[in-house]
């Protein structure tokens, strides 16, 4: 039997995204004497009958035989419930909508969802919105937008062509060939461009046809489920609800489950095994009359469909892990739910950083993105930042500083795990966007090293080139005091001494400037000097030229670092090698 594909709407915020799913509810619901919407726990169902309605004559364009029963959209719409709903080996979606606003273009969740995407190898269609705002865009409600386009003036046209191939070429920087949808040649290389409206409904029979026309063309193996055979489903979210104790909302994605099976259910320290007590579907609307009874009980449910569970013991269960109808074989139902989690939780000895999220689906795709970037993972999993994870960052300093942090995607930092991180200096970097969550960390590093490099930049001797000033000799010897000017370079204490014919001639002790003691005179300046070793008149006299001696290791510090000297420094440096005979 071949099921509804699964299709995920993603994007920026306040792109659309919820404002299209309730247009296409809203068309399908309109559409009463087709059959109308069924409303799942978590997704909405539309028939097929309905979808020929909407898309009229347009689906005969597909040029194939449709035998599609309709398309189940997940109701929850961005990345979040999209990387929740996981299965083994990808996304549980099958396909997914990018709606990206067609007069904002690319933003910081169109980017996150498109990384996501790639992530899972997830098909997707562009829904180019808002088409409706273009200057003079006049509306044509719940049209197509082939008949509102033909109809709009020249100018407005150009508009719209402009702005679509303004996001054509965005997701080609992104990596994807992609077209507006009726000038798409390669379906499996490109991806289509629809322009819609969400608010006037105009495009969106172009969008259900190109979503019935992908999954039919190309989905249909993937497609097929085992009707009998026992369900398999991801859980989108754990909650309390009044009279019912601790639920779980799934999605089924294969086979069949049924009041009394035996599940296993991915937990957060173990494999949670129970037996179904109750299935719930939602009442439709109009039936609701008290808030507590917002359900009918089901006695069975088979896939794709969207379902409350109602079990014992489901307080641990974690959401975006799998759950399976176990039947008689309960050993191989667990193992297969434990070795499912295994492959995405991390636990090793290496050096690398500890990853916290709040789902499977998110830790999944958060440890797939660090791979990308060759990032490794010493720890990850779900749950809150605690003093544990503070504790295995802290082991990996000793090998590599970096790489002792801890990464929280849409997680807390617990108390004692903060007081921990503070006592340590232990950094912990949070965010609820994966891609941000990494650039944060690797600016992060950037910085350090910059830091690290100035670090010791600033402690090598710099090179410094002065003049002894005739007549302001202080006192000739134990130390010599002398007036100078700092020709070139930086001069500071504790730095040794040479002469034009690299002979070390003493050890600067001291600075003065206007009798007040300083650290070091650059270029420019005119100050006294306090030199131990040396006698005016024996080792120095007035107006020698004298340098910073430069050892071995310091010249090959500053070449290392040579971007980080001034122009007279560079000077200075030139002539200090020269003498060394480098």
């Amino acid at each position: 039997m071949i099921r509804q594909p699964i299709v995920s709407v993603l994007g920026h915020v306040d792109h659309g995204k919820t404002t299209l799913l309730d247009t296409i509810r809203g068309s399908a619901v309109a559409e009463r004497e087709a059959g109308g919407i069924t409303q799942h726990i978590g997704a909405t169902e539309i028939p097929m009958s309905v979808i020929e309605k909407l898309c009229g004559g347009l689906l005969k364009q597909l040029a194939v035989k449709i035998t599609l029963p309709g398309l189940l959209f997940i109701d929850t719409p961005g990345h979040e419930a999209f990387t929740t709903l996981r299965k083994r080996g990808g996304a549980l979606a099958d396909l997914a909508i990018l709606v990206v606003d067609v007069n904002e273009g690319f933003q910081a969740q169109t980017l996150e969802a498109l990384n996501v995407l790639k992530t899972y190898k997830t098909p997707f269609l562009v829904a180019a919105n808002k088409i409706d705002k273009i200057k003079g865009w006049q509306v044509f409600k719940g049209f197509p937008f082939t008949h509102s386009f033909s109809k709009q003036d020249e100018e407005t046209k150009s508009l719209v062509e402009n702005e679509v191939y303004e996001l054509v070429g965005k997701l080609y920087e992104e990596g994807f060939q992609s077209e507006r949808f009726d000038r798409v040649t390669q379906f499996e290389k490109q991806v289509a461009v629809i322009p819609v409206s969400a608010k006037t409904g105009e495009g969106i029979p172009e969008l259900l046809m190109m979503l019935i026309g992908l999954a039919q063309k190309f989905m249909e193996k993937r497609l097929e489920v085992e009707i009998q055979s026992p369900a398999k489903g991801t859980i989108l979210e754990v909650k309390e609800e009044v009279g019912l104790g601790v639920t779980v909302d799934a999605i089924i994605y294969d086979g069949k489950i049924k009041r009394g099976d035996a599940i296993a259910v991915g937990g957060r320290k173990e494999v949670i095994v129970t037996k179904v007590r109750s299935l719930l579907k939602p009442k439709p609307l109009d039936e609701i009359r008290d808030p507590r009874f917002k359900f009918n009980p089901v006695s069975e449910a088979h896939a794709a469909c969207g379902i409350k569970i109602a079990a014992p013991n489901l307080e641990d269960a974690l959401a975006g892990s799998p759950i399976r109808v176990v039947g008689e074989d309960l050993e191989k139902g667990v193992a297969e739910v434990k070795a499912e989690i295994a492959e995405i939780k991390v636990e090793t000895e290496k050096a690398g950083v500890v990853v916290k999220a709040d789902t499977l689906g998110s830790l999944e795709a958060l440890i797939n993105m660090l791979e990308k970037e060759s990032i490794p993972v010493r720890k990850a999993d779900v749950g809150d930042v605690s003093r544990r994870d503070i504790v295995e960052a802290e082991a990996v300093r000793g090998e590599d500083r970096y790489k002792a942090v801890v990464l929280g995607f849409n997680v807390k930092v617990l108390k004692d795990a903060e007081e921990r991180a503070r006592a340590t200096a232990t950094q912990i970097f949070q965010n609820n966007v994966i891609y941000r969550l990494i650039e944060d960390y690797q600016k992060w590093i950037a910085e350090e090293k910059e830091r690290e490099k100035r670090e010791e930049f600033d402690k090598i001797t710099k090179p410094a080139k002065i003049k002894i000033l005739p007549h302001y000799v202080f006192r000739t010897s134990k130390p010599a005091i002398v007036g100078i000017e700092v020709l070139a370079g930086t001069i500071r204490t504790n730095v040794k001494l040479m002469n034009e014919e690299g002979g070390v001639i003493g050890t600067v002790k001291g600075l003065q400037d206007r009798n007040e003691n300083i650290e070091e005179a650059r270029k420019g300046r005119q100050v006294a000097i306090a030199i131990d070793g040396a006698t005016v008149g024996r080792q120095i006299k007035e107006n020698d030229i004298l340098y910073s001696e430069l050892q071995e290791n310091e010249v090959k510090l500053i070449e290392k670092y040579r971007k980080n000297l001034s122009p007279d420094e560079e000077e200075a440096f030139e002539e200090i090698k020269k003498i060394r005979g480098d």
